[in-house]
């Protein structure tokens, strides 16, 4: 291995000014460049012969499904003129010059004719601007009850391209597809065939698909009727991914055709599609394996394909390999047959109709175990070094499995259902239909090396998987705009199902920590409804984020609450069985809720308010005597924007839920829709206190008067058992919240964590760390070293003597575990107590046994940590991440390593792990999101995305959560108005469009959010502490 090269990296300009310590760091110059195509999505092309028509704003976002076959708007407007622009050019002959370079006067012939030409111009002018009920603007000419004339983009070849729209027409759809694919792992590049049955729904001369950087060689397409396959056309406009196969007849209403297509392709060396990843065997051999991520557009760059979710059809796959590796997909294999020397082909089973982001296939060299439930085997793949630590992974998908089937009352469809750990993974899992995908570290579970929570989540990894097959495979969203009904419902019966089947992990805790997550990112005006309108490739990928997932997953859970479990389980039993092997959208799901509840609650009315609206509610509760005034508002972190919305015309249907002293068990918790602005809730007497949105099962933020948030104060100091560990955790989350719109002031928010000397729960005190860890980081990436050391002292004096009591084992429950991997990682990290001291003790006696002493598992990381931050011991643990063969353990290892504050180490880390070789590319999300974490790392970790911004988005795509996640994360801890400049001027150095994309937008309102929370709460902070 080549050592580490301290003496060859080069010190970003940040670093080398010292400027981390600047409240005011310097600007730096950025090159604008050049866009990646010539033409925005909003943009489309047409191209006669002899001259180029730039059309922008064709407005296909608000085109209806049913426009199609429309004429050129060129034709409609007379341009053919255009295409005798050589016969204009000769006219020009009519002005002569003469010998001495003067103008002379033209001719009474060409006055007449210029005189003729300027008239008809003239008069079109007119005639399109005074047609009635028609207004021209540059989107073209809009009448009434009339739709928009297309412009047809140009093909490759110059040709019309026959379609200008994003989406596929629905004139032609696919009902089988016969693959044969032939990859070459020694060569990297692979041969394909697809035979595609199609049934024609309106008459049509073309067939429109996608196709993604494959190389056609041939097409065909035949017909029942016809005597021989006949050869056919194909135009590419690769701007949108389609192509357009151009029929020798007109294809007839009602039959059926199959289109042939022969092509050539290349692995992808990204995370997308049909891609190659190399590992090391056993013997410390490099390998190849080739695996497929096509969610949500990549299909297409492995076949040809009518790549929409809506296109549901039926899947035949043969794959030829060489012999000494083997193949998976989703469906179970039917045979080998011999093709030729060394050479084999495998066909698998005839699939079941589904969407082409859920085909899957394989080829590699892997090892299995399995165990058979109810007619179905399960069985659990990884390279065979690591097939001693899959056995966790089988037992959890049997009993996940068996759950869903009874709960949902629907068997699993497939004869086989296979977990397969991809050595090289961007996402965290992916749900093929009977062929999952997973990254090691969510999949793989090792009893010497893996933590509690390190189980914890391969438990809800596999559960989230397991819970697709239902919702997402089965029945699936129409289009990306409902990405929610696949993601939130999986998260949701994820944290449901580990509940009902491992309740001894105690998951709730964890789902809770999410929904204030989310909660901080919905507050933003940058945010979005759960269910928005999308068209670009872009749009769609920034659908994945928190939003779609945890926000969807904390509805289900508030509508389960209100409706009853037994009503809810009922509408899902239903929407299910009335839309399997079908498309849905959200309306689906609600009008299946409705059958049952039956008239008593409209839940399309109610839930259409949660799903179409960006962002969630402010509840302001003031309490007189026995009636609660209750108020909604929208929970706002403004920055006075220009752009701002305002929040008057937002309006939830809120189940609001509430607890008293003097609740009746049997009736408690009270439930109260507030579908109105404002409204009086009558109590039956008076109360001693009040507490709203009971364990945070709402997805709303509450505040109170003055009064009852001392009430609430006193309460929790003196009766701390009186509220559940989430409802105390809920109430940090919301007066700290309520701190950053300065509806509380930040001491009353401190004053409430002096009760935290007596709280022994997890939920609130790692809320309470979590929030104190936003204010410390503010105020130390400002420089402000001696007030950050003051934030943790005021901490510590809470916590210190439950520092104290913790032991370095791996002793008690789930909660407890999870609870000393906390504290104890917290103290090690602000050098509290004996912590440092303690794990600095464990760290030696590891190293000196060569790493083969095992240390505890749930303060490992914490070990490990402290003993990075010398230059022996970060070297020593560097040699054992690349020799270790427990993914959790090296997770723990390389979080270590980007801890340090060595500021050649930490660009050493990135940049080898954008290189893919030696750490993977798939780790460096999380190794940014922890480099940020220290004083130098924040900016050297910015420094690193802008320098390395086209590599970036090269290997994880515009849009995708990577890209997302690292310029969230590379920024959010920026407070000062230049930090906010250089960010808004890189983003925008690069274009528009990417200035435009939601991430920039939030990392760029977080700048704005934290400059106005320093503004606000930093003298208060500085006098008080």
């Amino acid at each position: 291995m080549e050592p580490f090269p301290h003496d060859r990296i080069q010190l970003p300009r940040n670093m080398i000014e010292n400027s981390m310590f600047e409240e005011e760091p310097d600007v730096v110059d950025l090159a604008k460049e050049p866009c990646l195509h010539p033409l925005e999505p909003d943009e489309v092309e047409y191209e006669p012969r002899s001259s180029r028509l730039l059309v922008r704003g064709l407005g296909e976002n608000e085109m209806d499904e049913d426009e199609e076959d429309y004429e050129s708007s060129a034709k409609l407007l007379g341009m053919s003129f255009m295409n005798r622009s050589t016969g204009l050019r000769n006219n020009a002959a009519g002005y002569r010059q003469s010998s001495d370079g003067s103008c002379s006067v033209p001719s009474l012939r060409t006055m007449v004719v210029c005189a003729i030409v300027l008239v008809i111009a003239v008069s079109v002018i007119m005639v399109i601007y005074l047609l009635p009920k028609c207004t021209f603007t540059k989107e073209g000419c809009h009448k009434k009850n009339h739709t928009m004339e297309l412009i047809y983009p140009l093909a490759t070849n110059g040709k019309r391209f026959p379609w200008a729209k994003t989406r596929l027409p629905s004139n032609v759809v696919p009902l089988h597809y016969d693959l044969v694919l032939q990859p070459n792992l020694t060569t990297t590049k692979f041969a394909g065939s697809v035979q595609i049955t199609v049934n024609v729904i309106q008459v049509t001369w073309n067939i429109i698909l996608h196709s993604s950087g494959l190389n056609i060689t041939k097409a065909t397409l035949t017909s029942a009727g016809w005597n021989q396959a006949k050869p056919v056309a194909v135009l590419e406009y690769p701007i949108r991914d389609q192509i357009a196969v151009v029929a020798p007849d007109a294809l007839l209403v009602g039959q059926n055709y199959t289109l042939i297509i022969d092509y050539l392709s290349n692995l992808s060396d990204t995370y997308y599609g049909f891609y190659k990843v190399s590992y090391k065997d056993e013997h410390a051999e490099k390998r190849w394996l080739a695996a497929t991520q096509f969610e949500p557009l990549a299909a297409r760059s492995a076949f040809p394909c009518f790549d929409e979710p809506a296109f549901k059809a039926t899947f035949l796959i043969k794959i030829q390999r060489d012999e000494q590796h083997s193949t998976l997909s989703n469906m179970p294999k039917n045979i080998t047959i011999p093709v030729a020397a060394g050479i084999v082909r495998d066909e698998f089973s005839v699939s079941l109709k589904m969407s082409t982001y859920l085909v899957a296939f394989i080829v590699a060299n892997l090892k299995n175990i399995s165990k058979e439930t109810n007619r179905t085997l399960v069985s659990v793949y990884a390279m065979p070094q690591k097939l001693g630590q899959v056995e966790h992974a089988l037992d959890t998908a049997v009993k996940l499995l068996e759950f869903y089937e009874k709960y949902f009352h629907i068997e699993y469809p497939l004869q086989k259902l296979d977990l397969v750990a991809i050595p090289d993974f961007q996402a965290g899992a992916m749900e093929h239909w009977g062929l999952i995908t997973f990254r090691e570290t969510t999949l793989l579970y090792d009893n010497k090396t893996s933590s509690a929570m390190d189980k914890k989540l391969v438990t809800a990894v596999i559960a989230h998987e397991l819970a697709h097959q239902w919702f997402g495979n089965l029945v699936t969203m129409e289009w990306w705009n409902d990405l929610w009904l696949n993601e939130g419902f999986a998260t949701f019966m994820e944290y449901f199902a580990m509940d009902r089947t491992f309740p001894e992990l105690q998951t709730d805790e964890e789902f809770l920590k999410l929904r204030f997550k989310t909660m901080l990112k919905d507050s933003l005006n940058a945010s979005h409804p759960i269910s928005s309108a999308v068209q670009s490739s872009e749009q769609i990928e920034e659908m994945f984020d928190a939003l779609s997932y945890i926000k969807g997953a904390s509805l289900l859970l508030m509508l389960k609450k209100y409706i009853k479990h037994d009503s809810f389980q009922a509408g899902i039993e239903n929407y299910l069985h009335n839309h399997s092997y079908g498309s849905t959208r959200s309306d689906d799901l609600w009008d299946s809720m409705n059958e049952i509840t039956n008239g008593t609650l409209d839940v399309k009315k109610l839930m259409k308010t949660w799903i179409l609206q960006k962002g969630f509610p402010l509840v302001t509760v003031k309490r007189q005597g026995k009636s609660l005034h209750v108020q909604q508002e929208r929970f706002l972190r403004s920055v006075e924007s220009e752009n701002w919305t305002s929040d008057a015309s937002y309006l939830w249907h809120i189940p609001l839920s509430y607890t008293t002293n003097k609740c009746n068990p049997f009736l408690c918790p009270y439930v109260y829709l507030l579908d109105q602005k404002s409204a009086t809730i009558e109590l039956q007497e008076e109360v001693a206190w009040v507490k709203f949105n009971v364990d945070m099962n709402g997805y709303y933020v509450v505040h109170y008067a003055e009064d009852d948030w001392n009430t609430l104060i006193d309460l929790l100091k003196n009766n701390l058992t009186a509220l559940s560990p989430k409802d105390r955790a809920h109430l940090i989350n919301n007066i700290f919240s309520l701190v950053g719109i300065g509806k509380v002031p930040l001491l009353k928010a401190f004053h409430l964590l002096d009760y935290l000397v007596k709280e022994n729960h997890t939920a609130p005190i790692s809320q309470a760390l979590f929030q104190v860890s936003l204010i410390y980081d503010l105020v130390e990436k400002r420089g402000m070293q001696d007030l950050a050391a003051r934030v943790v002292d005021r901490v510590e004096k809470l916590l210190r003597s439950k520092i104290d009591q913790q032991t370095w084992t791996d002793d008690g429950t789930i909660s407890q575990r999870e609870f000393r991997s906390t504290v104890l990682a917290f103290a090690c990290s602000h050098h509290l107590g004996n912590c440092s001291t303690t794990a600095t003790e464990l760290f030696k006696e590891w190293k000196a046994s060569n790493g083969t002493k095992s240390l505890p598992t749930d303060v490992m990381k914490t070990v490990f940590t402290t003993g990075a931050k010398t230059d022996d011991g970060w070297e020593f643990l560097l040699s054992m991440y690349t020799s270790s063969v427990s993914e959790a353990e090296k997770h723990k290892m390389l979080e270590a390593l980007a801890s340090t504050e060595d500021v050649r180490k930490l660009i050493w880390l990135m940049q080898t792990s954008l290189e893919g070789d030696l750490i993977r590319a798939q780790e460096l999300s999380h190794i940014i999101a922890t480099v940020i974490q220290s004083l130098p790392g924040h900016l050297l970790a910015w420094d690193f995305v802008k320098e390395n911004w086209e590599k970036l988005i090269r290997k994880f795509h515009l849009g995708s959560f990577a890209i997302q996640n690292i310029v969230t994360v590379s920024t959010f801890q920026f407070s000062t108005e230049a930090h906010l400049l250089e960010v808004k001027t890189f983003f925008e150095s690069k274009s528009e469009k990417i200035s435009q994309f939601r991430c920039v937008k939030e990392a760029i309102e977080t700048i704005q959010l934290n400059i106005k929370w320093m503004e606000r709460n930093l003298a208060t902070l500085q006098q008080w502490l």
